[in-house]
């Protein structure tokens, strides 16, 4: 089961950054080198798209832009890995703070209000960069807890490249509600 996986590894990650905080020879900043497990977030539903949707940041792998934001796009890790543009920090995730390590940038939400895009800004613990990732696999926005992260029930649009074609789709802030839970629910995973 692909929530339970994702539990075992939130479990994991807390259990080792316990574990390693308690011993003494053991500094601060080695915790968080051994303990830095980059995952991806990806939609459990596949919708339109076999190989599934990832979180990810507009544009191309390590030359993705971030003022662009982000946005629901064909997961990468069928190539084999988690790649730079959708990898998250897993120990992060568990602080309630989405850091994507590779461009040191934190997911933040434009507003506290429906249809807020999601952004990336230097990492402030500010309001609007809370996010909990609950039991049931929902993103919300700690502030507001009826909103979460929400994929776009619109048909996919083509991406520029992947063979087949990688596809895309917006994400945005959305009411909490059960027949949307196709478009809320997600998965982390390495």
């Amino acid at each position: 089961n692909t929530k339970v996986h994702s539990k075992k590894l939130l479990f994991n990650s807390a259990l080792i950054f316990f574990i390693l905080s308690c011993n003494e020879n053991i500094k601060t900043d080695d915790i968080h080198n051994i303990s830095n497990e980059v995952v991806e977030i990806y939609l459990i539903e596949t919708l339109d798209e076999p190989r599934g949707f990832c979180l990810d940041i507009k544009g191309y792998k390590s030359n993705a832009n971030i003022d662009n934001g982000l946005q629901a796009h064909t997961c990468y890790s069928y190539q084999g890995m988690v790649a730079v543009d959708q990898s998250f920090d897993l120990l992060r995730i568990n602080e309630n703070e989405f850091f994507m390590p590779s461009f040191d940038v934190c997911m933040e939400a434009e507003s506290l209000d429906k249809t807020a895009n999601l952004r990336l800004r230097s990492c402030v613990k500010n309001e609007l960069q809370k996010f909990i990732f609950t039991d049931e696999g929902k993103i919300k926005l700690e502030k507001n807890k009826n909103l979460c992260i929400t994929i776009s029930q619109k048909n996919s649009v083509e991406g520029g490249g992947g063979n087949p074609v990688h596809l895309i789709r917006n994400i945005e802030l959305q009411n909490c509600e059960m027949d949307l839970s196709p478009y809320q629910t997600w998965g982390i995973r390495l």
